[in-house]
């Protein structure tokens, strides 16, 4: 009697974007290209140079209160200032998110073989995040800003999340937190307008995040086919319920107090602006044509993604 492989029993399966590609193969890739193409900040980056006069933290469009009437009546180095807070405060988001993603890639190899490339590269991608957490933080201290952790309520939800979440699930709040903040990022580091650290934080960042966003993707397309009725459409709950929390952590309300501006009228001018909304639906827009093509954003999962106000 023939024994037969998971990816025999798999061979021929398609979605809508096609047929599903072989794991250990997508994860060979990986490998390879991450041993061509790591850095390790501390070394790659210059931490000793000193902040450059007049230069942008984040890129002014990417600012969230950019085009408001608030904006119209901070002078040019307010605006700085806040594009220096609020790259912290993304920082800060990057990290507490990136601990989210190193326990639930560990939680999906757990019982998987060890031996296999697809562990492997999990785990190549996890020693990617802890540099990347730990660049992050240094990015922070060097801005001279301060840590802008999530709230409360947010923190305790992550906890929830990492204890309830199917792999599927896991996968899609993976590319939520990586695809919108890459696409700032691509935005950023070619901009000369931004300090030369921000540029070099943000370079390294995307060449390492395409390794994650590729290996998510597909292992996202797999599980979206294979697994369980039940944690198909639980998992369009849960993303849809995350991306409304990642939406709102997105603005950190105490960058505009540590900036001198008031926190409410600072908070309903943003919820008004038609930039910022634009801004984030077109960071978005890759990410859920992709969620869509492979059946996540259906029934309430979709209505909750629209309430997020990342999907127009």
């Amino acid at each position: 009697m023939t024994t037969l492989t998971e990816e025999d029993a798999l061979d021929g399966l398609r979605d809508a974007l096609g047929l599903l590609k072989d794991r250990e193969q997508v994860a060979e890739r990986l490998l390879v290209s991450s041993a061509k193409h790591s850095f390790d900040p501390d070394k790659e980056l210059d931490w000793d140079a000193p902040l450059e006069e007049g230069k942008w933290f984040w890129p002014p469009e990417l600012v969230s209160l950019y085009g408001t009437p608030l904006w119209q009546r901070m002078s040019e180095e307010q605006r700085i200032l806040l594009s220096r807070h609020e790259a912290a405060a993304l920082a800060s988001l990057g990290i507490w998110f990136e601990l989210i993603l190193m326990q639930l890639l560990v939680r999906h190899v757990y019982d998987k073989a060890a031996t296999s490339a697809h562990v492997r590269y999990a785990l190549t991608e996890i020693e990617d995040e802890c540099r990347h957490s730990k660049m992050f933080a240094r990015m922070i201290t060097h801005g001279g800003t301060p840590w802008y952790p999530v709230s409360r309520a947010h923190q305790n939800l992550g906890r929830l999340f990492k204890t309830v979440s199917t792999t599927p699930g896991s996968f899609t709040a993976t590319l939520l937190g990586e695809e919108i903040l890459d696409w700032m990022q691509r935005l950023t580091f070619p901009d000369e307008r931004v300090q030369p650290l921000i540029r070099g934080v943000t370079r390294i960042h995307v060449v390492e995040e395409a390794r994650h966003v590729r290996y998510a993707r597909e292992e996202l397309r797999r599980q979206m086919v294979t697994a369980p009725k039940w944690s198909q459409e639980f998992t369009r709950v849960t993303s849809g319920e995350f991306a409304r929390v990642f939406s709102v952590a997105f603005v950190n309300p105490q960058v505009y107090t540590d900036v001198g501006l008031d926190k409410r009228e600072a908070m309903a001018q943003v919820k008004a602006s038609g930039h910022r909304r634009e801004v984030m639906q077109t960071g978005a827009k890759r990410l859920t044509d992709f969620l869509d093509d492979i059946g996540v954003l259906r029934g309430v999962g979709r209505r909750l993604w629209k309430s997020s106000g990342l999907l127009a």
